[in-house]
């Protein structure tokens, strides 16, 4: 018996280390509203992953721009060797016969090439070298083409450089807007966030005052009641709370552990990091113009943006549908100068002309309807593309005036549910007094308690939804509205 009192002596003593060791290495942080909306859009993932969204739209449209700038490649082919029979008309006897041929190749070719975004064709400068052996016969050779000039000109045919210089840069656009949207909508869930462990604090300190009560109310139930001033049912009652309290605690503890992990994952810290919550203490007075907010959301808003894209693209696949049902050609010409001769210092001294015309085409002779009925297709998904974006827009401009609406009766609400708090907490404590003296029944008390809870719990989501709404407008409008001017960021930085 000795040696089971050792042993869990000993384990109590190795828990209480235990967990004083991990509240030690605990950190714990003291949040503001404030702060808790700096750090979601400095560190949260969801901020991370609308930084590298960013980036692959800064790319893509960097690749857009590159294709219209000059590029300078130099292709090549060293060695290319090969031995084979080759055949070769031999006009003395007028036959084909075949030759042994044993030849190494090296290739080489240096071009300067631009395309062309009003025509849709591309012009190049070349320059090639090939140095050829012929083991078969011993011989070397030079070949050249000091300076050659190429054009490829489609005709009649979809020039999607056009359409890409229309589309490209609007999308890029959108992909600004697009961050700034998404940031917007980090502060909306870190919103949510805090107030969510708000709430869970404020229900913990509901549970601790409650409990607290409770078994003093308890303890003096039991002496009234053994004194004959109450009734048993007024003690069992007063039991019943004092039992339903200990139960709300152990919820109220699991529910706030619950939450702060929720927030804490959202901001980025480790399971080392305790966040103990600041309710804000004042909103900012602040009543918004719809037509003013109408206005900058069309403007600023990437919704806008996409609507005109959907309508562009549209527009394109319609352009193409039309140019692939009817003649499609392409124009390749090119001149320039050639040489050859065993020394290199004399491959290029009496080069000669060379010359090359030639229009390929293709016209549909018998499609049964096909170009036709993608022509028609596209049409179709353009008009339909139109409807959607006025319905759209009807759409956005009518919910839109509904959140400013809400919004403008926020700060009434709060004010409101504040008042409501004070005076259902004072409200409370009258009961309780009067409840301590006798005068009143515990029925009475249990409501006033109710209601101090309930008031309580109102406050927290009036706030919670006040910056709610505030954070919802900003995203439309991509607009900050205390300050009095748009939603910026250095996208230069966010690339790097």
């Amino acid at each position: 018996m000795f040696n089971m009192r050792k042993l869990f002596l000993f384990s109590m003593i190795c828990v209480c280390l235990f967990s004083l060791q991990e509240t030690g290495a605990q950190e714990i942080k003291r949040l503001t509203f404030d702060e808790v909306i700096k750090l979601s859009e400095e560190q949260s993932p969801n901020a991370l992953m609308a930084k590298h969204r960013f980036r692959a739209s800064f790319w893509q449209y960097r690749t857009f721009v590159a294709q219209y700038r000059p590029s300078v490649t130099l292709t090549g082919s060293t060695p290319d060797y090969s031995t084979a029979y080759t055949r070769v008309w031999n006009s003395n006897n007028e036959q084909w016969e075949y030759k042994a041929t044993n030849v190494l190749q090296n290739l080489g070719s240096l071009a300067l090439s631009q395309n062309i975004g009003l025509t849709g064709g591309s012009i190049s400068l070349n320059s090639d070298l090939t140095l050829e052996n012929d083991f078969e016969y011993d011989s070397r050779k030079y070949i050249t083409s000091p300076l050659s000039i190429r054009l490829v000109q489609p005709i009649f045919r979809y020039n999607s450089l056009k359409w890409e210089k229309k589309i490209e840069p609007l999308k890029y656009e959108a992909a600004k807007k697009t961050f700034l949207s998404n940031i917007e909508s980090v502060h909306q869930q870190a919103v949510n966030y805090f107030f969510s462990l708000a709430l869970a604090q404020i229900n913990k300190q509901i549970a601790e005052m409650n409990y607290s009560n409770a078994d003093t109310l308890w303890r003096m139930a039991k002496g009234r009641y053994e004194l004959g001033t109450i009734a048993e049912d007024e003690l069992l009652q007063m039991q019943l709370s004092w039992l339903n309290s200990q139960t709300s605690r152990k919820e109220t503890e699991m529910n706030l552990r619950d939450r702060e992990i929720r927030l804490r994952s959202f901001l980025g810290f480790n399971e080392n990091v305790r966040i103990e919550l600041i309710l804000p203490d004042k909103i900012p007075s602040l009543q918004i113009d719809v037509q003013e907010v109408i206005d900058l959301a069309h403007a600023n808003n990437p919704e806008m943006l996409n609507q005109q894209l959907t309508l562009l693209n549209a527009q394109s696949n319609v352009a193409q549908a039309k140019a692939e049902k009817g003649l499609n050609a392409n124009l390749i010409a090119s001149y320039g100068l050639r040489d050859q001769d065993p020394y290199f210092n004399l491959a290029y001294s009496q080069s000669n002309k060379q010359q090359s015309v030639k229009i390929g085409f293709t016209m549909p002779i018998l499609d049964w309807g096909l170009g036709r009925g993608k022509f028609k297709m596209a049409q179709s998904s353009l008009e339909l593309a139109k409807v959607q974006s006025q319905q759209a827009l009807v759409d956005f401009d009518q919910n839109l005036y509904l959140d400013v609406q809400q919004f403008n009766l926020q700060a009434e609400q709060v004010a409101i549910a504040a008042k409501s708090d004070t005076v259902a907490m004072k409200m409370y404590e009258v009961t309780k007094q009067r409840f301590l003296i006798g005068k009143i029944a515990v029925l009475e008390l249990n409501n006033a308690d109710t209601k101090k809870d309930t008031n309580k719990r109102a406050y927290v989501q009036s706030l919670q939804n006040y910056w709610t709404y505030f954070f919802n407008i900003r995203n439309l409008a991509l607009y900050d509205f205390i300050n009095k001017k748009p939603l910026e960021t250095d996208y230069d930085n966010l690339i790097k």
